[in-house]
């Protein structure tokens, strides 16, 4: 029988499956210390495994609903990792509005194909402000590219993606990382990851 939720935490299956993938990548390339702004920490989850994983850092997770906000919140309470910051209410289409002012590093998983296109530009924004000169983007989840075959996994998610919502979709390499690009961020690695995945390294020149 698995541990109860704390009350009000909510939990994702993908987390248990992908984290340790995503920290692996995360662990050499995250400064030693500093502030991580995660956009879009859904449950909170990564937050949790990340903050407990790397002490040196402060992890401060935001997210546009109020109900991921709570369950932030419960693992928060329930770990009392002392470098896990109180989660913020953050639209990342909405740049303007962010209230962080200054990062070393932000991390999105799994926001770019689960979001209107309006949210990545406005995460390219947001983070080429907050970020200092070689600060790194990193964006973790299924992208369409031109020259590489789509698995049908990915095909089959995206319809679905697009049943639920019009807006939402994977998006093609290409386009975010020319979108990146007029941001001043530049894609410095390309990372194969499990289940059809990537991750994104973007660095702000």
């Amino acid at each position: 029988m698995s541990e109860p939720l704390p009350p009000g935490a909510r939990s994702a299956p993908s987390t248990l499956r992908n984290r340790d993938p995503i920290l692996d990548v995360l662990r050499p390339r995250l400064p030693r210390g500093g502030l991580v702004l995660e956009i879009a920490a859904g449950a909170g989850e990564h937050a949790v495994y990340c903050a407990k994983a790397l002490p040196g850092l402060k992890w401060q997770p935001t997210d546009p609903d109020p109900g991921a906000l709570l369950s932030m919140a419960a693992w928060r309470a329930h770990v009392n990792l002392p470098n896990l910051l109180p989660p913020l209410l953050l639209d990342a289409a909405d740049p303007g509005s962010w209230q962080v002012q200054q990062a070393d590093a932000v991390v999105d998983i799994n926001m770019i194909h689960i979001s209107p296109w309006t949210a990545t530009v406005g995460l390219m924004g947001g983070a080429a402000r907050v970020l200092p000169t070689g600060g790194g983007l990193f964006t973790y989840g299924p992208y369409l590219e031109a020259d590489v075959e789509t698995a049908p996994s990915n095909l089959a998610f995206d319809a679905h993606l697009k049943r639920r919502n019009p807006l939402w979709g994977l998006r093609q390499l290409d386009a975010v990382t020319t979108l990146a690009a007029q941001h001043g961020l530049e894609r410095a690695e390309r990372i194969e990851m499990p289940a059809n995945n990537l991750m994104l390294v973007f660095r702000k020149t």
